[in-house]
């Protein structure tokens, strides 16, 4: 992988004035915990959260992760403007529970994202076999879709949604966009999942990974992704 060009918080950061000149949001000036710009960079924090860097897809440019917490962490991306997913860094949470066995399963979450770029900010929600995949957009921007046809709008977990149902050729995939962006707020995941299991769509799975972060398809010229807050609660 080539050397990173990007900005890190391994650095002293721009004034503000500067920053908004090249592009950049100002970082803190102290180093992060924790930093990587590999292309599998992982990060285990202290409460059991996995941070993964998780660039995977071609055509990729440089990306930098950095993390304080899991609920405070981030990454400078510099993916070029071309089709394709390059990335998906994501902070993940074990659950490992069969659904018939969760009483709640909720998330809180709260981004600062770019208004230049294509992405989106989604919880990426997988059964123990990786069987099946749950996506949840709660915003996204520029060219950017999601796999499979649409079956229509819902109201699950306190939000409305445009739902989808797909195959990627390894596993099933159902994505839920949300029908208005919001970059803060509380998803109600039990219900959704209970949802697809009432309309057949899968039995009753073991929830695996609920992972929450940034599915980059181009940053052109670097843009930074900011989770100022994220958790996930279950029992």
């Amino acid at each position: 992988m080539a050397p990173s060009t990007t900005l890190t918080r391994l650095f002293l950061a721009p004034t503000a004035a500067v920053a908004a000149l090249i592009g950049f949001a100002a970082a803190p000036a102290q180093a992060a915990v924790w930093t990587s710009s590999e292309q599998w960079g992982n990060y285990t924090t202290d409460d059991g959260y996995i941070l993964y860097n998780n660039i995977w897809g071609s055509g990729a440019g440089t990306q930098t992760i950095w993390a304080d917490s899991s609920s405070s962490w981030g990454v400078t991306a510099d993916h070029p403007d071309t089709g394709g997913i390059k990335s998906y860094p994501n902070a993940k949470k074990i659950v490992d529970k069969p659904l018939s066995s969760l009483s709640s399963l909720t998330s809180d979450y709260n981004v600062t994202v770019p208004s230049a770029g294509a992405y989106n900010t989604s919880y990426d929600i997988w059964d123990t076999d990786y069987d099946y995949e749950v996506m949840l957009w709660v915003n996204y921007n520029g060219a950017v879709g999601p796999l499979g046809t649409s079956q229509g709008t819902v109201n699950l977990g306190g939000h409305t949604w445009d739902v989808y149902k797909g195959d990627n050729g390894a596993n099933e995939v159902f994505s839920f966009l949300r029908t208005s962006d919001s970059s803060s707020g509380t998803v109600d995941i039990l219900p959704i999942l209970k949802w697809i299991n009432t309309e057949g769509w899968w039995g009753d799975e073991t929830i695996g990974d609920v992972q929450f972060g940034y599915e980059i398809t181009s940053s052109s010229g670097g843009l930074d992704f900011v989770t100022n807050g994220f958790d996930v609660t279950s029992s």
